[in-house]
């Protein structure tokens, strides 16, 4: 029996320009910060989900949008 040996080299220009035109037309970035140690844990965390952190990130804060929209409204002080 012979193995086929992969033909893959790495990443074209083609799929690098193709990543980036969809980066550029569908999603945002957020930087966020966390304290030195929370970073692992939010990863673990999502890990022990089957999720990736990003997609834990983006599920958090959508469930506490939903949940913050469903509640009465609390007068906030102003941040100024």
């Amino acid at each position: 029996m012979s193995e086929r040996k992969s033909t893959y080299t790495g990443q074209t220009d083609a799929r690098r320009k193709a990543s980036a035109k969809y980066l550029k037309e569908s999603v945002e970035d957020i930087r966020i910060r966390v304290r030195k140690g929370d970073k692992a844990k939010v990863q673990e965390h999502a890990a022990s989900m089957g999720e990736s952190t990003n997609a834990f990130v983006v599920r958090a804060i959508t469930e506490t949008m939903n949940r913050d929209n469903q509640s009465s409204p609390v007068s906030k002080p102003d941040k100024e």
